[in-house]
Order: structure tokens, then C-alpha cells, then sequence
């Protein structure tokens, strides 16, 4: 009997199997400490999300996302805030504005 495999798709899948896009979200601060993202792809927890400090003072993190809308703020050293670079935001319930992060299906 021979032993087979299946093959795995290299496209990420998120967990309803739908294909995820490739996000990478920046940000500058050469003064801060820690920057995390807190948003509704990860229940607005930052400490599941940190960013990755580069030399200059640039922040990165890439993010797998299904295809839709999200809403995210940066956490920088503990402050919430949204993200400067955002091209668009919206109310939040506690007076303040969250970015929005439309993620575009993958293309095949």
C-alpha cells in the first residue's frame, strides 16, 4: 500500500478556507517603544499583534487578512490611537475614530 499526501495550497487560507491577502501596515515613530495593532482581526487584542521595529524608526507588520473591511488603531506604548496613514476611519463607541482596512480578494 502505498502512502499518499494531499497537497497543500501555498495561497493562506483563513478559517472559513477563503483564500487571505497579504497586508503590510507601517508606521513611524522613532521615539516609541512598543506599537502593537489591536482590531477586529484579532478582537482588539494588541499584545497578539506587535510590529516590528526597523533601524530607521519605521514599524512593520504583515498581516494575512480575508477579503473585506477591518477596523483597526495602533497602540503606541500603551496609547490608542489610529493610524496617521489610514485612508479612511470610523466612529468608534468611545468618541474616538478607528482606521479602516479594506482588504481586496487575492488575485489568482
Amino acid at each position: 500500500m502505498k502512502n499518499e499526501t494531499k497537497k497543500q495550497s501555498k495561497k493562506p487560507r483563513n478559517g472559513n478556507g477563503r483564500a487571505a491577502s497579504e497586508v503590510r501596515l507601517e508606521f513611524t515613530n522613532p521615539e516609541a517603544v512598543k506599537v502593537c495593532l489591536a482590531g477586529t482581526f484579532n478582537d482588539w487584542r494588541p499584545e497578539a499583534t506587535p510590529m516590528i521595529r526597523l533601524a530607521d524608526g519605521r514599524w512593520i507588520k504583515k498581516l494575512s487578512l480575508p477579503p473585506g473591511s477591518c477596523e483597526y488603531r495602533l497602540v503606541v506604548d500603551g496609547d490608542w490611537m489610529p493610524d496617521p496613514l489610514a485612508g479612511e476611519t470610523a466612529p468608534n463607541p468611545f468618541g474616538g475614530r478607528n482606521s479602516v482596512l479594506n482588504v481586496l480578494p487575492q488575485v489568482a
